[in-house]
């Protein structure tokens, strides 16, 4: 069944399942980068035309996402590209799973390889209960996050096929974390990577400062246990912990730089807050918290097709906070927690905003 990996990416355990999903990723293109720009295309058009005529009105300087959404599905193309989003979401996490399931006890036994070689970097509470909020099917991964013992394998093939190709080798995660801002006086002794999944990011955090302690925090157990064997077996001497990150247990003042990366809509509003402050304590003055997300819509900045699109997500994805998250004044709540707030540097990946938050020195 072990098949190796290409890099830093483990095979299939099958030649068909890998042959299966190089498929699904050539779907997933066709939807996300050859449909999905004449939907967006033929939509604002559309809505131009309407608010034009006066047969749509804006309220308060921005269009009522009903009135988006109606317009939008008057293309016949656009029901077609979502259930076509929908389904190659569905057959990429069935064939993934079911690959990764025949060699269950062989991955099973990695992970407790690993955790028995290094237990000082694993900290896994075998007590703590992930909150109802957090146990939900994000992006349809069956099991979400949290409930399937083999989350973080599936996981991690199955955003190879989510990101079309494009972070095969973590080459996405390079870029976040080669443009993170550190501290204005250049000292990182300790680095924290919030909802870190897989660890992607977090052992690249230990090749940029390779003097620094760094930890990966995640919710879900199994996504943990992953990253530190994967860790372990790149030989990455890194930290990971399964805890909230709106309480994350660190003591006050104890970390120079933050990272998140798309974690802010992935939990409730009043969950966001929490977070915010929690990151806030464990910065120590003058420290710096790089966050990468989605887009968020407080001023009406955020284009119809944009919102079109989050919408969707939200209701045909399984991402059930992003609506209140894009709705949300988000820099201005990450002002109310005590930070300096400024734009972070740009990505090639200009769907996400960029923040940079600094804990006043």
């Amino acid at each position: 069944m072990i098949r190796g990996s290409i890099g830093v990416t483990p095979r299939p355990t099958t030649l068909a399942d890998e042959s299966y999903l190089e498929f699904i990723t050539s779907f997933r293109r066709l939807a996300i980068q050859q449909m999905f720009p004449k939907v967006a295309e033929h939509g604002e058009i559309r809505l131009a035309r309407a608010l034009e005529s006066g047969a749509v009105e804006a309220e308060n300087g921005s269009v009522p996402l009903t009135e988006i959404q109606r317009i939008f599905g008057e293309n016949p193309v656009t029901p077609t590209f979502q259930r076509f989003v929908r389904t190659q979401q569905e057959m990429m996490w069935r064939r993934t799973r079911e690959s990764f399931v025949r060699d269950a006890d062989g991955l099973m036994a990695w992970m407790d390889r690993a955790a028995a070689e290094h237990p000082e970097r694993l900290h896994v509470d075998p007590s703590f209960e992930p909150p109802e909020y957090t146990r939900r099917e994000i992006h349809c991964q069956p099991g979400g996050y949290t409930d399937d013992p083999l989350g973080g394998i599936v996981y991690h093939y199955g955003t190879k096929v989510f990101y079309e190709g494009f972070n095969d080798q973590d080459e996405l995660h390079a870029e976040l974390v080669e443009r993170a801002t550190a501290p204005a006086d250049g000292k990182v002794s300790r680095v924290l990577d919030i909802g870190c999944s897989i660890g992607q990011a977090t052992t690249l955090l230990k090749d940029r400062f390779p003097a620094a302690e760094v930890w990966g925090l995640d919710v879900g157990g199994p996504m943990v246990r992953y990253a530190h064997a994967r860790a372990v077996d790149h030989g990455k001497e890194v930290h990971f912990k399964q805890a909230l990150a709106e309480d994350n247990g660190f003591a006050d003042a104890s970390f120079d730089m933050v990272l998140s990366y798309i974690l802010f809509h992935e939990v409730p509003v009043d969950r966001m807050r929490a977070i915010i402050a929690e990151t806030w304590r464990v910065l120590r003055p003058g420290g710096t918290f790089t966050i990468y997300e989605f887009p968020s819509n407080d001023k009406g900045q955020v284009s119809a097709s944009t919102r079109f699109l989050v919408d969707y997500d939200s209701r045909n994805n399984c991402e059930p906070y992003s609506p209140d998250f894009v709705a949300a004044d988000f820099r201005g709540i990450i002002a109310e927690a005590g930070f300096d707030v400024a734009d972070g540097p740009a990505l090639s990946n200009d769907f996400l905003q960029s923040i940079v938050a600094t804990r006043p020195a």
